[in-house]
């Protein structure tokens, strides 16, 4: 412990000591000093000076090499970036922008309104142009939006000798040299190989002896999801990108695809808790679409609420014969609407992990039936305990105590065996309709509960109290 904490020490004072520096430097407006410094640090130091000192972010991005300012931008988030872009100078916002990878630079670009977009490709190179054009007209989740075309191909009749030359001329270009692909003169995908192979490899001996026609591939259509789920069944740090013909179009790389997981669960996370994606930063999103995003749920859960009500009032005349029962109604409902959000959370996110599919229905509901029955009955138990100590103490039930105590006790069974069901049943149902599971969410599963909990709840204390209280 000792030893982590001086360790967090020293890493907190050079940080300070970076500011400090920085600071300095910035009051000499010492041009070259400036430029040297920041050539000098980390680009994850770069990205912390950046959020520290928002007033200089665009001069820290001017002020570097090329190179070095394209890494720092693209690790960004996006408000930043677009604040810079719109500081900085044309020529400088050009050489960032041609220096960026195809990817991200189509990443960032997606991100702007379709007038900025079209006066920005305008800064780019012809090749640099035509690729960010062809990229950009891929469908916005797909596979196509992410890919790089920076990466090295080699034919399967060469060398090792002559493809380790290739990939000293061309591989400073290259996105990774950690994998190379194999194609055929049409640019027809043969198969991919790892850098290790290669140099492992007897120099005389053709590609063609070294592959193993054993590979993971995507299609340029492909949902952006499915590639995040190949590479975490795969050990890869990068997947070639196909057309429907097989011919090579780029690749995708594991730091693209971790993006893409980020965002992801982002979008999740948001309507678990019971609205649209936002889709921007949340200080970013304009007030107006913050209230749309909203609005449209908690419409439809206040007018399924509204069924809490008509249900209380079907049971009007059990309420009004025995007014105790209304006591227990908010314990009931929030009970079944708790455990339901308990399933459906963990339902939600065993199936973003892969864990489940919708072929493991039954043995999901055997589970939940049997934990709806444990959970059910150790909160039975305590509301019948709770509701016999009161009565013993404060005389609150009167005669009647242990058939309330019963009601409470077998209803709460009930109502949690049930909630476990429906909000462990209800993402799997909407995922077998081809809908995000996510938008089955907490408060959606909750709201069916309350109006069904309490049907249970009371036919509960119709059977046991009939002909007594009721």
């Amino acid at each position: 412990f000792f030893t982590v904490g001086l360790g967090r020490m020293s890493v907190d004072q050079e940080h300070d000591n970076t500011n400090d520096q920085f600071q300095t430097m910035i009051q000499s407006e010492d041009v070259l000093q400036i430029r040297e410094f920041l050539n000098n640090q980390n680009i994850s130091d770069i990205a912390e000076l950046i959020y520290e000192f928002p007033d200089y972010e665009s001069q820290i991005i001017a002020n570097m090499s090329t190179h070095r300012a394209a890494s720092a931008f693209k690790i960004l988030d996006t408000p930043t970036q677009k604040r810079i872009i719109q500081e900085l100078p044309a020529f400088k916002t050009a050489e960032l922008l041609n220096d960026l990878s195809a990817d991200d630079r189509t990443a960032f670009l997606e991100e702007l309104p379709s007038e900025v977009v079209k006066e920005l490709i305008k800064t780019l190179d012809p090749e640099e142009r035509k690729i960010t054009l062809s990229l950009l007209g891929y469908p916005e989740s797909s596979v196509g939006r992410l890919m790089t075309p920076d990466y090295i191909a080699v034919h399967k009749d060469w060398t090792i000798r002559e493809v380790i030359e290739h990939i000293r001329e061309v591989g400073k270009d290259s996105e990774t040299i950690d994998v190379i692909y194999v194609v055929d003169d049409k640019g027809i995908f043969i198969d991919d190989i790892r850098i290790r192979e290669i140099i492992l490899a007897n120099p005389d001996k053709r590609i063609e002896d070294v592959i193993d026609n054993r590979y993971i591939a995507l299609n340029v259509n492909d949902d952006q999801e499915k590639a995040s789920e190949a590479f975490k069944m795969n050990n890869r740090v990068a997947l070639p990108v196909l057309d429907n013909n097989n011919v090579l179009l780029g690749i995708v790389t594991i730091d693209d695809v971790l993006w893409v997981a980020q965002e992801e669960f982002t979008e999740d996370i948001q309507k678990i808790g019971g609205t649209e994606a936002l889709d921007e930063p949340y200080l970013e999103i304009p007030l107006v679409k913050l209230f749309k995003k909203r609005i449209v749920w908690l419409v439809v859960l206040f007018l399924s609420e509204m069924l809490t009500a008509t249900a209380m009032g079907y049971f009007e005349d059990e309420i009004a014969k025995a007014v105790v029962l209304a006591l227990f109604v908010p314990l009931i409902i929030s009970s079944g609407g708790n455990s339901g959000s308990q399933a459906s959370t963990l339902i939600i996110q065993a199936m973003a992990l892969g864990e489940i599919t919708i072929a493991d229905w039954w043995i999901v509901i055997r589970r939940e039936i049997l934990s709806g029955l444990m959970l059910g009955a150790v909160l039975g138990i305590i509301g019948f305990t709770r509701v016999m100590l009161w009565n013993q103490i404060f005389h609150t039930y009167g005669d009647h105590s242990l058939l309330i105590a019963s009601t409470v006790g077998f209803s709460l069974v009930g109502v949690v065996l049930w909630g476990t069901i429906a909000g462990s049943m209800l993402p799997i149902v909407l995922k077998k309709f081809g809908a995000d599971p996510a938008t089955s969410s907490a408060p959606f599963v909750a709201t069916l509960v309350d109006v069904t909990g309490l049907v249970i709840y009371f036919s509960v204390a119709f059977l046991i109290m009939r002909g007594i209280l009721l």
